[in-house]
């Protein structure tokens, strides 16, 4: 299987996913690590988060899927939904809740 294949199919397996450096208990990148803490200032526990420190096919390959030269990159439902600073603007405004309201992973 194909990186693409195989990032098709992580993005697809879930509701929320987040590739980021490091890990959500230990990010190892403030970029990464201000997406966590807005995912859980929404209220958010369960989402799969993907390490692309440990896979440089991983890392190459998710800048391709999204094109989008940057890591953290989150998805939802499917959807690219950007990086840090999307993420942080989305959540000021009150979009990112309800996004993940519609989604069906906030009550």
């Amino acid at each position: 299987m194909d990186i693409q294949e195989k990032i098709r199919q992580q993005i697809d397996a879930d509701p929320v996913v987040l590739y980021m450096k490091g890990t959500p208990d230990f990010p190892l990148c403030g970029f990464s690590a201000a997406v966590v803490q807005v995912l859980r200032r929404c209220g958010l526990k369960d989402f799969a988060a993907y390490n692309v420190l440990e896979d440089e096919a991983l890392r190459q390959g998710i800048k391709e899927y999204a094109n989008w030269p940057t890591i953290p990159q989150l998805y939802v439902k499917g959807e690219f939904i950007g990086g840090a600073d999307i993420v942080r603007e989305m959540y000021e405004s009150g979009e990112l809740q309800e996004l993940l309201r519609e989604a069906g992973v906030l009550a």
